[in-house]
């Protein structure tokens, strides 16, 4: 259901797109009355961005933008971040939090793209095909089954069986491939997949082994020197989840050694700014291996569909103060309610804060028609639904409130 009058036009709110967001998001936000769009091809550094920052609303970025504390603290007008991918670890959380900007992302919108290519590279590596096309464009014809098997019977080791392992795991046993994982919480499988309860375990029977974790203390070079010596020898492995958590020289040492037989790399530790810079990295040269330049979620589909998620949350935050998705305010989801004007309130999480709204309001004969509040560690959110002809009033007790961030009239 749409509103039909915001506290603020539309049509001024200034949004900043970077790094070549899908069309598809600026077409919602034109379809929805945001005209004032600022749309950038590529990443800007810290500088560059916190020139940009001032006065705009919305900000949209993907991986490689880093939205710093400093950043932030020039963003002098800036509601909502919005992460046009899986990944959030490139914004400082904390400090959006406690300014109350809202941050969202598209945890599923690529997860088909993704799975479809790990299935892709374990047939590519276990056939190795890369090492019979290089030898094919150099005029050498490398016409040889040795080395060379099917996915059937293999054994597929999944670490990290969230959105993208799991859909792995179901398009792995529909090749005839056997299937565990291993997740550090206790998942009900898909099909015949069976959860493995140690680490170790899984590397010691897998044929195939995939990443699909998060970056964090806990699994920051979680595959190393020690890990990769547990895997049978000869086997494949795929990284397509965060650049840190596989220690490349100890993965190199083991291909050269033979351990591991194929890998493809999509994630790096220390990756390019943008299209056109050098890269390097210790695994180039290596034979039956496959580097890619971070497309795992790459296809036009997964980008449309990204851009379609992440501007609806973009879209019903600012004009219903709707916060579901969002890492940073807590999730807040009030339906619309006719002949009245919707506040939002963000304020720091210390005790008192909704009865001293709620007494004031009652002192001044305020009544509230809808309300919902909601709270995590830094802050807490509160929608209020007000008498129209008495929100004027409100909002400015709000803007009073002990431990208020953030006021604002939605319409």
């Amino acid at each position: 259901m749409k509103t039909t009058q915001t506290s603020y036009p539309r049509s001024k709110i200034k949004i900043l797109l970077l790094e070549n967001i899908s069309d598809s998001a600026v077409e919602e936000l034109n379809a929805s009355g945001y005209a004032e769009i600022k749309k950038l091809s590529g990443a800007l550094s810290e500088a560059d961005l916190i020139k940009e920052i001032k006065g705009v609303h919305i900000l949209g970025i993907r991986s490689k933008t880093h939205v710093t504390a400093k950043v932030l603290e020039k963003a002098d007008k800036l509601l909502a971040i919005g992460a046009f991918c899986i990944g959030v670890n490139q914004i400082d959380l904390r400090s959006a939090t406690q300014r109350g900007i809202a941050v969202f992302n598209a945890p599923y919108s690529n997860t088909r793209s993704v799975a479809e290519l790990i299935i892709g590279l374990c047939v590519m590596l276990i056939r190795k095909i890369t090492d019979k096309n290089a030898a094919a464009h150099k005029g050498v014809w490398l016409k040889e089954a040795k080395g060379s098997f099917e996915l059937r019977g293999k054994t597929l080791g999944i670490i990290g069986y969230g959105n993208i392992g799991s859909q792995v795991s179901v398009m792995a046993e529909a090749l005839g491939m056997n299937v565990i994982y291993y997740d550090i919480l206790t998942k009900l499988p898909h099909g015949n997949a069976k959860q493995i309860r140690d680490l170790k375990g899984l590397l010691m029977q897998s044929n195939i082994v995939t990443l699909h974790v998060p970056s964090d203390a806990t699994t920051r070079n979680m595959i190393n020197d020690e890990t990769l010596s547990i895997m049978q020898k000869g086997s494949v492995f795929l990284n397509y989840s965060r650049g840190d958590v596989v220690d490349l020289k100890a993965l190199k040492n083991a291909i050269e050694s033979g351990v591991i037989s194929g890998a493809a790399i999509d994630v790096f530790p220390d990756e390019p700014e943008k299209n056109g810079d050098h890269f390097a990295c210790d695994l180039q040269n290596l034979s039956n291996v496959i580097l890619t330049p971070h497309i795992g979620g790459s296809t036009e589909e997964a980008q449309a569909n990204i851009g379609l998620d992440v501007t609806a949350k973009l879209i019903n935050y600012m004009e219903l103060g709707t916060s579901n998705g969002s890492h940073t305010v807590p999730a807040v989801n009030l339906p619309l309610q006719a002949g009245t004007h919707r506040i939002l309130h963000i304020h720091q999480n210390i005790p008192g804060v909704l009865s001293e709204i709620n007494s004031k309001m009652s002192e001044r004969g305020i009544n509230i028609l809808g309300q919902y509040l909601k709270t995590n560690d830094e802050i807490g959110y509160v929608i209020l639904d007000i008498d129209t002809e008495l929100s004027g009033e409100a909002f400015a007790i709000l803007k009073k409130v002990r431990g208020t961030l953030r006021t604002r009239m939605v319409y």
